[in-house]
């Protein structure tokens, strides 16, 4: 016979490993039908329910098979108990085929006010080809959803995601913190308009690593108030491109700042590295920016800033941007422009871009022979060192 002590001992350590055991609801079990008809949204929404009343670790588990979420699906995380859920997906969520379904609401799936969750694999195909060639032909449509959105949420670990024909954009990150990406696949045709692979916005943390992203709008968009954000190993094309901004649409806006993208390639994209701001009043910023080790193959703007930017046809603002350019760096950039401009730094006349470095810059104008790449500048102060090509107009 084992002595108390020890005895006391093995039953706590038992008790206590079947305590921090992670609970599983796979939503099959709370009626979720695979069959791509059926609308699961309630399912998975009492499998979140009982996720988050565990007190310890809990994971849903989304077997193979088509899942129809026939309305927008709000996650809230703000009574969970736990605060380390995981979920996995091996099979497809589907957002209806008819666009009209869920209409002028903002978000297909949304999780807000959560603490702790990890995602791992799963496709969202948000089936957005009828919206598009709805807004293609000039009619007034929906103006779609965002694929998924994280909302004041903290420490968000997303794993092997792919998302699929989103409507808007793919994936939304707003007023978050610790928030990481990687090994995403993002997929939607050139045409299809506003599908941003990731937006990020007044959120802090945010980390994106190793994805390949293809969409008809910014590969990655970085909103106002993004603080300490990585990017790093990402493909991008088609799109256009990775893009701060845009900024100062609005007079009283956060800045943007402790920006990396590193490691990056860019295929056939409209630009590689923007920035780009609306020409009109604004107490925004951005500063402390570094973009390095990227390859452009054939982009028309392989580096932009644009403090001219204007998404309407008609009625632009044409004033002196506000927001403030500064400390930005471009280092170790290679490749090809599909035009002869390869270096733009349009910036404002009342608040010149500063700071300036470009490093180690070599990029060939893919176009007709005898005619030669070159850099533009306007309201731009900054340096050059290493071999600059095109030769700087800073």
């Amino acid at each position: 016979m084992l002595p108390l002590s020890i005895f006391s001992i093995l039953t706590f350590t038992i008790l206590f490993t079947l305590a921090s055991a992670s609970a599983t609801y796979n939503v099959v079990n709370f009626g979720a039908r695979p069959d791509g008809k059926t609308d699961s949204t309630k399912a998975f929404l009492n499998a979140w329910a009982s996720a988050c009343s565990s007190a310890g670790q809990a994971s849903i588990y989304v077997p193979l098979g088509n899942y129809l979420l026939a309305s927008t699906t709000i996650f809230n995380g703000q009574t969970c108990k736990s605060n380390a859920i995981t979920i996995r997906i091996d099979g497809t969520l589907l957002a209806p085929s008819d666009y009209r379904v869920l209409g002028n609401v903002k978000n297909w799936i949304i999780f807000q006010r959560v603490n702790g969750l990890s995602i791992y694999g799963g496709t969202l195909n948000a089936q957005g080809s009828a919206l598009w060639a709805c807004k293609a032909t000039g009619k007034s449509c929906s103006t779609g959803v965002t694929s998924l959105e994280f909302s004041n949420s903290n420490n968000i670990f997303i794993s092997g995601l792919a998302s699929s024909n989103s409507q808007k954009f793919h994936i939304a990150i707003n007023g978050c913190k610790n928030v990481k990406l990687q090994n995403l696949k993002v997929s939607a045709p050139a045409n299809s308009p506003n599908t941003d692979g990731v937006h990020v916005s007044s959120s802090s943390g945010v980390t994106i690593l190793n994805s390949r992203i293809s969409t008809g709008d910014d590969c990655i968009s970085v909103g106002p108030g993004t603080t300490n954000m990585w990017i790093e190993g990402t493909v991008c094309g088609p799109g256009h491109g990775i893009s701060i901004g845009s900024l100062g649409k609005d007079m009283q806006e956060q800045g943007v700042q402790n920006i990396t993208v590193t490691t990056t390639r860019f295929i056939s994209t409209q630009n590689g590295f923007r920035i780009k701001t609306w020409a009109k009043p604004s107490n925004g910023f951005v500063k402390n920016v570094l973009f390095m080790h990227a390859i452009m193959d054939n982009v028309k703007n392989p580096i932009i800033i644009d403090q001219h930017y204007c998404d309407y046809r008609s009625n632009c603002p044409n004033q002196a941007s506000g927001i403030k350019i500064s400390d930005v760096t471009y280092e170790d950039i290679q490749g090809s422009s599909a035009t002869q401009v390869a270096v733009k730094f349009d910036c404002s006349n009342k608040y010149p871009c500063s700071g300036i470095r470009l490093e180690d810059v070599a990029l060939t104008y893919g176009g007709r022979n005898g005619i030669t790449i070159k850099s533009s500048c306007a309201n731009s102060i900054g340096s050059a060192s290493g071999v600059v090509e095109p030769d700087s107009c800073l």
